[in-house]
């Protein structure tokens, strides 16, 4: 028997019930999924040292399980040093399997990491069923030892769903077991 997430046959299971009961779907396709989670990084520092790029790269593909790529600038900015084609990012975008293994560890044990964590705030939905989340520390994944940090740096992690609404969406999430602030 082949290997399925626990949060995967969560969903199947539990979650996909409690939403056709919430929001009274018809039909079992029309309850929203999650479809991928992207963990992007910005690197400005890097216009002036390219190393950077690459521990970045090496960090989230720790984190993930999975290969990061380096994002490249889209146009020149003399303010900044910027030219076209450099890199300043990386990212990595996660589907299927990996996604619900990295959103259980990222539930279970990298936030309750997270000083002072009282919740994640409800505010980071964008109007389309996307919820953007901000990582002030990359040092709350467990995958990341403490003395090879070079750099204390943030992520951003964005969870694309398939859902219309801000609102399916965050019971979608809610179901999944990210803990929402409470108003």
């Amino acid at each position: 028997m082949a290997y399925i997430p626990r949060l995967k046959d969560e969903y199947k299971n539990r979650v996909i019930s409690a939403l056709k009961e919430e929001f009274g779907y018809k039909n079992v396709m029309q309850v929203p999924k999650l479809e991928k989670i992207v963990l992007s990084k910005g690197v400005g520092a890097a216009v002036s040292d390219k190393k950077l790029i690459d521990y970045a790269v090496e960090e989230l593909t720790k984190i993930t399980g999975q290969k990061a790529l380096a994002t490249i600038s889209k146009k020149d900015v003399a303010s900044f040093k910027l030219r076209k084609g450099m890199p300043i990012g990386a990212k990595v975008t996660l589907r299927g399997e990996r996604m619900y293994e990295f959103l259980d560890r990222l539930v279970t044990s990298s936030l309750p990491r997270v000083r002072d964590f009282s919740g994640v705030k409800a505010t980071g939905f964008d109007g389309r069923g996307n919820y953007n989340l901000g990582v002030l520390e990359q040092i709350i994944f467990p995958e990341i030892d403490i003395d090879k940090v070079n750099k204390i740096s943030g992520m951003d992690i964005t969870f694309v769903t398939s859902a219309k609404t801000d609102k399916e969406a965050k019971s979608l999430l809610a179901e999944l077991g990210l803990p929402f602030k409470k108003n």
